[in-house]
């Protein structure tokens, strides 16, 4: 082990707090805003094609429900995997970490092949299942039919980037995610407008874009740059090893994958009650809230090895320190987005359609959609906080609570009382009523976990 190694390690029980937070936090937040820029420039550029932007960009829309489940999954590994690792290396335990890293490789692999079958099988009857109609089914089907193509990709960046991370490398994962979302930027005009192929060019330039990005991340894992590599001989996978990451892993699973369980749920809502027109304006919101959630999301995320590091190191201090610092800042960023939108809805609508009757349905829900996000940012820094600390069945009953155990049954009530309105409202209420929960449990929670540390 070389002594740069050990110091990168070193650095997280011992830099500057506020010094750690900033070179940590802001290269992942850039990552993350630069990942989820893949379905939203996608979408911005298919909104704004001649004559049929709407209507592709519902059926765009629709297919998001399996783009985030394929995603969700990586989640297993990727959002299980680097806490785990990062806490046997604040016990000094380097073995144990690679370990973690390289049976991780092999699942996500496993999970691509898998996924790709299922979803080439069934996407047909599921995408008139979650509120395709004759008009927009061509659309998502041409885009979905690519995509699926580059499943192994997607597992690849997205489940193993956060070992980078982990290692206290934030600008090395940045750089992952970078230079595939810069590619996807340049490809998508020319492939949708210079070549004429419309919906397909956008999965075209994404599918090759996600291979550049997996390439980035696999050839760092195997370098010696890499505090944590690859190792051949860890690859089989081990039955404890893969049920320690995967038990924590399931909240960041259920985290994203009931995002495409609300989708599904709430565009059928929308198609029943409202129509096709009701569907594209799920498509807008939901992606303006992916603005809001994503950078926040990608910061917390830069800062768990802090936390998770000195935790498994016995340093509480550091630890509450880190927490409170992150969640004064999360707290902030999250209240000042959804004021914004909530202020000038009209500008977040036109970024995505230059269809006047969308934008002016869009910009007359989207304050009521994003309301419950002024203290989101309060439920991001605690949730992440209790992913970072191991704690998986907290971190699990959160996850299940705003999605699971309210969003989707109050999108199916609400209606009924609201019409299409009902299912818009579902949201903030949720929103809410999780981000107060959270708060609540982390703060009877959080000083008895630290305790059991020392």
């Amino acid at each position: 082990m070389n002594s740069d190694n050990t110091a990168s390690d070193r650095k997280l029980g011992t830099e500057n707090i506020w010094r750690l937070i900033f070179s940590m936090g802001i290269p992942t937040l850039v990552a993350q805003v630069i990942n989820v820029l893949y379905n939203i420039v996608d979408r911005i550029y298919i909104g704004h094609i001649e004559g049929i932007g709407a209507t592709a960009l519902t059926g765009v829309g629709l297919t998001m429900p399996i783009i985030v489940i394929i995603s969700a999954f990586s989640s297993f590994i990727g959002g299980g995997g680097p806490p785990l690792a990062a806490i046997a290396l604040g016990k000094g335990d380097r073995e144990k970490a690679e370990k973690i890293l390289s049976n991780g490789v092999t699942v996500l692999i496993c999970l691509s092949i898998v996924l790709s079958v299922v979803f080439f099988i069934i996407k047909k009857p599921f995408l008139y299942l979650i509120g395709a109609s004759d008009a927009t089914f061509p659309y998502a089907d041409e885009y979905l039919s690519i995509y699926l193509l580059g499943t192994v990709f997607v597992q690849i960046t997205v489940g193993l980037n956060t070992f980078i991370t982990a290692q206290g490398r934030s600008n090395i994962a940045m750089l992952s995610v970078l230079i595939g979302a810069v590619m996807n930027i340049i490809l998508d005009p020319i492939f949708i407008f210079v070549f004429g192929l419309n919906v397909k060019g956008a999965a075209i330039a994404t599918v090759i874009s996600q291979a550049f990005s997996a390439a980035w991340v696999l050839r760092f894992l195997t370098s010696k740059k890499a505090d944590l590599r690859i190792k051949k001989k860890f690859l089989k996978p081990q039955v404890a090893v893969v049920k320690s990451v995967a038990a924590l892993g399931i909240s960041p699973f259920v985290m994203q994958s009931t995002e495409s369980l609300i989708s599904i749920v709430m565009n059928s809502g929308l198609q029943k009650y409202g129509g096709d027109l009701y569907v594209g304006s799920l498509t807008i919101m939901q992606s303006v809230m992916q603005i809001m959630t994503t950078p926040v999301s990608g910061f917390a995320q830069g800062i768990a090895p802090i936390i998770s590091y000195n935790y498994g190191a016995g340093n509480t201090d550091r630890v509450k320190t880190t927490f409170r610092r992150l969640a004064a800042l999360m707290f902030g960023y999250t209240s000042l987005i959804a004021l914004a939108a909530i202020m000038f809805p009209q500008i977040f609508a036109g970024m995505f359609t230059s269809d006047a009757e969308l934008i002016r349905l869009t910009s007359r829900i989207l304050p009521i959609f994003v309301c419950g996000m002024l203290i989101f940012g309060l439920q991001m820094a605690c949730q992440n906080t209790f992913m970072a600390l191991g704690q998986a069945k907290i971190s699990l009953f959160i996850a299940m609570l705003r999605k699971v155990i309210l969003l989707i049954p109050l999108s199916l009530i609400l209606p009924r009382f609201f019409g299409v309105m009902g299912v818009y409202y579902a949201e903030p209420v949720s929103d809410i009523t999780a981000a107060v929960t959270c708060v609540i449990l982390f703060s009877l929670n959080f000083k008895k976990i630290l305790s059991h540390q020392r």
